[in-house]
């Protein structure tokens, strides 16, 4: 048998009719396949071969049912390592990854049939390992000269890239979408604490207004009853309620304390304090709180870091937050409190309104029964207790709150109804070591003959003021302003020490009174009296250096202490 070496014998300019895949199908020996001798071909397979080759689309034909394989240079390339081992090879033979696939393309198309898939996934091995390949493959049958279905032409689209590509891009859009979404949540979140930071801010200030008005009301009763009992030694029928009246002038004291802890304006003595050793302190005074039906139980980080707080407010803060779990506790349950340093980009510290650094968390958790967003949304509001009428002021959580943003730290809060809740406080880290306990024994209220220039715009707390420092020996003179204490000054320039409230009207300020008052000529000790103190004495959550403060109400004790001590110690 003559075997032809060019195929067709005249190319015509046609790139594929002189191409690779031409000249091995001339030299192909097809007599032992389906289609027969090359010279033999009938003129249905011959123009169909013809058209095959010079498609630059990557084309198959299977031939009879065996489905033997004649290609063009398109497909060659589609074909990898397995070219040219497939040509003239019956298709499942060719390809045994997928001869179900193949067997059924070939018995559909010779019934007459097409078959079409888009992005149709396939595992082929065409360079000796398995692939994962994406493709657009469309199967149309080959008549014979009689007419019959004698075989399939398939179109052969490799679409893997473009998939991948999809796939990438679809995976990239989700992520991007997720993204979004989350930063979004995260500003709605940040809205949300914004918003209710300006809330308590505007709640705080009007609440620190109050208090202060409160407490300067507190002093003229105070005060007066105090002269009263001194007036009135000889008559112990009158001491008892003279007494009681005192014990509800402390207690009222105490509430504007409260206030003043929310609206983060009380005056904080902060010191090196180790969290660990502080709870590890606390923890026998704590259990004590608790009934026997709640446990406490402790999670302490020893080698946590140092804070820079007032610790008797923190004390306070932990206190409370034990209570609240306790009550929220309807029978028996745990409460746990932990202290662990927490670095801002932790996991447990995402989302909270902190610059980045180190901190310490201190978190109360109760497995009680938890809150509901409704009630989470004002539980830092001064007065808002769910608690039955007599069994709280609904001022712990604020105080909590107020001393926390006062400390430069923060509050956070995650409950579930049924589950219980956890109270974290976030401070900042202290590089410091512990401060050691110096405080000797406190001056003794003596008496002196020195002068005193009072300074107060509220006429009653000024005049009961002015008759306390008299009873303990002291000379006073007296001014409704820090104009007119100005001019008492120019006036007597031996005045000893300036008792000035703190908020007053007028040109000059509390503060530059006391800088004229102790500097020369007068030199004279300073101390100021208020139940509020604003920013004029008080920055970033504690008195300014060398400032004394005696808060209102005090008694003739706090007085005479703090005065007795102010002369004794200024240079």
């Amino acid at each position: 048998m003559k075997l032809e070496s060019v195929w067709p014998e005249q190319s015509f300019d046609c790139e594929g009719w002189r191409g690779e895949m031409a000249s091995r199908i001339a030299a192909f020996d097809w007599s032992d396949t389906a289609m027969g001798p090359i010279d033999r071909w009938s003129k249905s397979l011959r123009a169909t071969v013809q058209l095959l080759l010079a498609s630059p689309v990557p084309l198959v034909m299977l031939w009879g049912r065996a489905g033997t394989m004649i290609y063009n240079d398109a497909y060659a390339g589609f074909a990898g390592g397995r070219h040219p081992f497939l040509l003239g090879k019956p298709v499942e033979e060719g390809w045994p990854e997928i001869a179900a696939f193949n067997r059924n393309v070939v018995d559909t198309c010779l019934s007459g049939a097409t078959l079409s898939y888009a992005d149709k996934r396939l595992t082929l091995h065409r360079n000796g390992q398995p692939e994962d390949v994406w493709m657009d493959l469309h199967y149309s049958p080959v008549a014979e000269d009689d007419g019959h279905p004698a075989g399939v032409i398939a179109v052969v689209v490799e679409t893997t890239r473009k998939v991948l590509a999809e796939d990438k891009l679809l995976k990239l859009t989700q992520t991007l979408e997720r993204r979004v979404a989350e930063a979004v949540a995260a500003r709605v979140e940040a809205e949300e604490r914004f918003r209710q930071v300006q809330k308590l801010e505007a709640i705080g200030n009007l609440t620190g207004g109050v208090a202060h008005d409160f407490n300067n009301v507190l002093q003229i009763i105070s005060a007066n009853l105090q002269l009263i009992e001194l007036a009135t030694r000889d008559k112990p029928e009158l001491t008892r309620r003279l007494h009681v009246m005192s014990e509800a002038v402390a207690r009222g004291g105490k509430l504007a304390a409260q206030m003043l802890a929310f609206a983060r304006r009380q005056p904080l003595n902060p010191a090196v304090v180790n969290p660990a050793k502080l709870v590890a302190d606390m923890c026998e005074f704590l259990q004590r709180a608790l009934p026997e039906s709640i446990k406490l139980k402790t999670s302490v980080s020893y080698d946590a870091w140092n804070l820079f707080v007032d610790r008797h407010q923190l004390e306070n803060a932990l206190l409370n937050l034990v209570i609240n779990s306790r009550d929220a506790i309807a029978q028996g349950g745990n409460i746990l409190l932990e202290v662990e340093n927490a670095t801002l980009g932790d996991a447990n510290t995402a989302g909270l309104a902190l610059p980045a650094g180190d901190y310490v968390r201190l978190a109360v958790t109760d497995d009680g029964a938890g809150m509901p967003d409704s009630v989470k949304a004002r539980m830092f509001e001064p007065f808002y207790s769910t608690k039955a009428e007599g069994q709280g002021t609904g001022l712990g959580l604020s105080m909590v709150f107020g001393f926390v943003s006062q400390s430069a730290g923060c509050v956070d809060v995650k409950t579930k109804v049924g589950e219980g809740t956890t109270v974290a406080l976030y401070f900042p880290r202290c590089t410091q070591s512990e401060s050691q306990d110096l405080d000797g024994a406190r001056p003794g209220a003596s008496r002196g003959g020195e002068t005193v220039l009072v300074v107060e715009d509220d006429a009653d707390v000024r005049l009961s003021t002015i008759d306390m420092l008299a009873q303990l020996g002291y000379k006073v003179l007296s001014a409704e302003d820090a104009d007119a204490a100005l001019a008492v000054l120019r006036k007597n320039p031996k005045v000893d020490l300036l008792f000035s409230d703190v908020v007053m009207p007028g040109t000059i300020r509390a503060d530059a009174l006391a800088k004229i008052a102790s500097a020369p000529p007068y030199n004279a000790a300073v101390v100021f009296a208020s139940g509020y103190t604003r920013d004029i004495i008080f920055h970033e959550g504690r008195l300014d250096e060398g400032v004394v403060l005696l808060k209102k109400p005090f008694t003739f004790d706090d007085l005479a202490r703090t005065v007795r001590n102010a002369l004794d110690t200024r240079h």
